[in-house]
């Protein structure tokens, strides 16, 4: 199932040998097999990390076009623009595409909160490290405990 659309194919240079890649001014994006790139986003303010979502080409090109943050929602198999429904918008600051052009970094302005439970960012809780690994040990704790809206009220779901 590939996620490409057809007029955006268009948009992205032609992947050439791995110096034109690495080295020419050409965006050549490697889209995995279901044709989605993986992008982490950073706040602006502090540049913690905010979330990690794919961008399909159409995303990739409505990011670049409008200046705000659009991805490709796996579970829901849709294109969905960041703050569409809780009006919490994701404005680009800073795009960036590795080496091999096959991952992306976004640096954001993030209006409200990022994470869809609520949360400032989705990376809200810490690993504990040290100990053991079990499935009945907690293993986590939370680095954010204030939400910054509530989900209930903004999605109407429990």
């Amino acid at each position: 199932m590939s996620t490409l659309s057809s007029h955006t194919d268009s948009l992205f240079g032609v992947r050439g040998s791995t110096q034109e890649i690495e080295e020419s001014r050409i965006l050549a994006p490697k889209f995995d097999r279901d044709g989605l790139l993986p992008c982490v986003v950073t706040n602006e303010k502090g540049g913690a990390v905010l979330m990690f979502a794919y961008m399909n080409a159409d995303a990739l090109a409505r990011t670049i076009e409008t200046g705000e943050a659009h991805y490709w929602s796996r579970s829901r198999g849709e294109l969905w623009r960041k703050g569409a429904t809780s009006g919490h918008v994701q404005k680009v600051i800073d795009l960036r595409i590795d080496c091999d052009q096959d991952a992306l970094w976004m640096t954001v302005e993030q209006v409200g909160a990022a994470c869809h439970a609520g949360y400032q960012s989705c990376f809200y809780r810490s690993i504990a490290l040290g100990g053991v690994v079990a499935a009945e040990s907690p293993g986590l704790s939370f680095a954010e405990t204030e939400k910054v809206f509530d989900p209930r009220t903004v999605y109407g779901k429990n």
